[in-house]
């Protein structure tokens, strides 16, 4: 069996690794996982729902209980237009930080998660129940990847909780909302644009659409940890050049959704507030997740992270989604943490980076989670 894999020095190799999405595939990151659990005693599976977009499921010996599941994605986002002043794929460390994109999102706490798995398995840690693995392609642009391995029969096998390891500094979060992107397209009828009365502006109708979501509101309580839904639109596209009348504009809105919402409902309260001759379409459609404070699963959680930070966590949730949208329901509403060593501030920034000393207490603290879950 392979030697101890340090965190820190991990996180560094998987940096390296270029899986912006969707410019560049995840498959290399995933093989050389693969290889390194496979060392390590696990069976290892890839599954490709695209050429090189590769998730990886990896399992631990089977036992009689229901296995601990650790869960993140390979994948990351783009650079952006500003520069950068440490170079984004190498890993650099600097003064405690460790640099480069995917550093917090997520690639520490895929880090974390493997080190830890490996030294449960080398320590002889899992006496009642093992370790499931769920390291996903395709998590940036709607939870790509671990929609196909849930809708891949046999792929997932079952699990008794997860821990979803996205940026959270080291804090449990025990929900997060639900997102639903929609493309909203008017159409009008082009023209010269020396005749605009030829034609029918199909831009003044997005702006009349962009001004009616701008004062829609959902009428739902408040979620008591999740807060009100909300709602953003963030693209606006439209007219093909300066002198013509556009015969089409396009809409991208974000909807953040609680669980007292059903997105069905959501996407027809919309319609029916832009009205009939607007085109609605779905791009993202993920629900959110939200386990009890009060689960046995989550105060082992709260307890473990109070035994090491000498105070309670708030029970808190994360205004992102994860896959845990698609994997909670579909291991079969399993209860569900999001925790891992990233900050979460970090996600998606230039010049991102990981606390090294979070990286290596939160590999800590899965170790004595898998081993309170797993050898009991």
């Amino acid at each position: 069996m392979s030697a101890s894999v340090d965190p820190v020095s991990l996180t560094q190799q998987l940096v390296r690794f270029d899986t912006v999405n969707p410019t560049s595939p995840e498959l290399d990151c995933a093989r050389f996982l693969a290889e390194l659990l496979e060392e390590g005693g696990f069976r290892v599976r890839l599954h490709e729902f695209a050429p090189g977009r590769a998730s990886l499921v990896a399992f631990s010996a089977e036992m009689t209980g229901a296995p601990l599941c650790f869960a993140g994605h390979l994948d990351t986002v783009p650079l952006g237009a500003a520069p950068w002043k440490h170079d984004p794929f190498a890993g650099e460390t600097d003064a405690g930080r460790l640099y480069g994109r995917g550093s917090s999102d997520m690639k520490s706490g895929i880090a974390a998660m493997a080190c830890a798995a490996l030294d449960l398995v080398r320590a002889g840690s899992l006496r009642t129940a093992g370790l499931t693995l769920v390291f996903v392609a395709g998590e940036e642009t709607g939870c790509e990847g671990a929609a196909h391995l849930a809708r891949t029969a046999g792929t997932l096998g079952k699990a008794g909780a997860m821990v979803v390891g996205e940026p959270t500094g080291g804090l449990p979060l025990v929900g997060h909302k639900g997102a639903l992107w929609l493309e909203a397209r008017t159409r009008g009828v082009t023209a010269h644009g020396s005749m605009p009365e030829r034609g029918v502006n199909a831009i003044y109708r997005a702006a009349r659409v962009v001004t009616a979501l701008e004062g829609l509101r959902f009428d739902v309580p408040p979620d008591s940890l999740l807060g009100r839904p909300t709602l953003n639109v963030g693209t606006i596209r439209g007219g093909l050049n300066v002198n013509s009348v556009p015969d089409q504009a396009v809409i991208g809105i974000d909807i953040r959704t609680i669980p007292a919402q059903r997105h069905a409902q959501v996407r027809d309260e919309v319609g029916r507030a832009l009205g009939p001759d607007v085109e609605l379409a779905p791009l993202v459609d993920v629900p959110g997740v939200r386990t009890d404070e009060n689960d046995p699963f989550i105060r082992t959680v709260f307890e473990l992270v109070e035994r090491r930070q000498g105070r309670r966590p708030a029970a808190a949730s994360a205004p992102y989604f994860t896959d845990a949208s698609i994997l909670t329901p579909a291991f079969g509403g399993i209860p569900t943490v999001i925790l891992g060593p990233g900050e979460l501030v970090q996600a998606h920034q230039t010049d991102e980076y990981a606390e090294v000393r979070c990286i290596e207490e939160t590999t800590e603290l899965y170790r004595e989670l898998g081993r309170r879950f797993c050898g009991a």
